[in-house]
C-alpha cells in the first residue's frame, strides 16, 4: 500500500499526525495479547486524547431508523466510512487514513499480530450504536484481512459495550467481553474460528466506535474504500 503525503493541519505544524503516530506505536507495543478461544489484542490509550474527541465531534447523524436483526449490512444504506469525501472534509478523517496508509503502521500490524497486509486495502468505518443494535455471532467475510475497533465514548453507563467473543462451538458461548471504555480497543485477525459479535443487551447511551479493516483487492464495494481507484 503506498504511502501517502504527510498532512499539514493550519496552525498545528506537522505534531498532530505526529503525535497519533506515535501514541499508536506506543499502544500496539503494550497491547494485551490473549490466545483463547484465538489470538486477539486489547488494547489502551490507542490515539491521543484530541483525536479521540475530534472523532466524537464528527457531525455524521446517528441512523435513521435502523434495522435490528443481528447483521450490520441490514442499515448498508445508512452506514458511514472514511471515503475520499469525508476525507476532504474533515481533517480527522484524513489524519487517520494517512496513519493507518503508512508503510510503518502496516509493518508495526504485521509484526505484532503476525497478518500479511501486503495486499490490504484501507477501510475505517464511523458506528454509532443505538439500544435496540445487536449483531449475532459470525465471522467476518474472508476478503477482511484484519479487523480493528476502537471505542471512543467516554460514558461511565457503556461499560458493558464492547465486542462479546464467543467459543467455536454450535452454541458459540460467550467466553469474553471487550471493555467498552474511552480510546480502547480490540484487534483479531478474522479467520475460521474468530466468532465475534454483540449479544441482546441494553445500550445505555450511544455507542461511538470506529472499525478499521485492511480487506483484500478482492473487495466488492469499492465505496467503502478510503482509496477506491487503487
Amino acid at each position: 500500500m503506498p504511502a501517502t503525503s504527510p498532512i499539514h493541519h493550519p496552525g498545528t505544524g506537522h505534531g498532530h499526525e505526529s503525535d497519533a503516530r506515535d501514541t499508536f506505536f506506543n499502544c500496539m507495543m503494550n497491547a494485551q495479547h490473549h490466545a483463547e478461544p484465538y489470538d486477539y489484542w486489547l488494547l489502551r490509550d490507542v490515539f491521543p486524547h484530541k483525536v479521540i474527541d475530534a472523532l466524537l465531534a464528527l457531525p455524521f447523524p446517528k441512523p435513521a431508523n435502523p434495522i435490528f436483526n443481528g447483521r450490520r449490512e441490514s442499515n448498508n444504506s445508512s452506514r458511514i466510512y472514511f471515503s475520499p469525501d469525508n476525507q476532504r472534509q474533515y481533517a480527522i478523517c484524513r489524519e487517520l487514513v494517512s496513519l493507518f496508509s503508512s508503510p510503518a503502521t502496516i509493518r508495526d500490524l504485521e509484526m505484532h499480530t503476525g497478518a500479511d497486509l501486503s495486499q490490504g486495502q484501507l477501510r475505517i468505518e464511523y458506528c454509532q450504536d443505538v439500544d435496540g443494535f445487536w449483531l449475532e455471532p459470525h465471522l467476518d467475510l474472508g476478503v477482511k484481512l484484519f479487523t480493528m475497533l476502537v471505542y471512543l465514548s467516554n460514558d461511565p453507563k457503556l461499560y458493558d459495550a464492547g465486542t462479546d467473543i464467543y467459543d467455536t462451538t454450535p452454541e458459540h458461548n460467550l467466553v469474553a467481553t471487550a471493555p467498552y471504555e474511552y480510546n480502547t480497543g480490540l484487534i483479531f485477525i478474522p479467520g475460521q474460528n474468530t466468532w465475534h459479535g454483540f449479544s441482546k443487551r441494553t445500550i445505555h447511551g450511544l455507542r461511538k466506535s470506529i472499525i478499521i479493516n485492511y480487506v483484500s483487492p478482492e473487495w466488492r464495494n469499492r465505496a467503502e474504500l478510503a482509496y477506491p481507484e487503487r
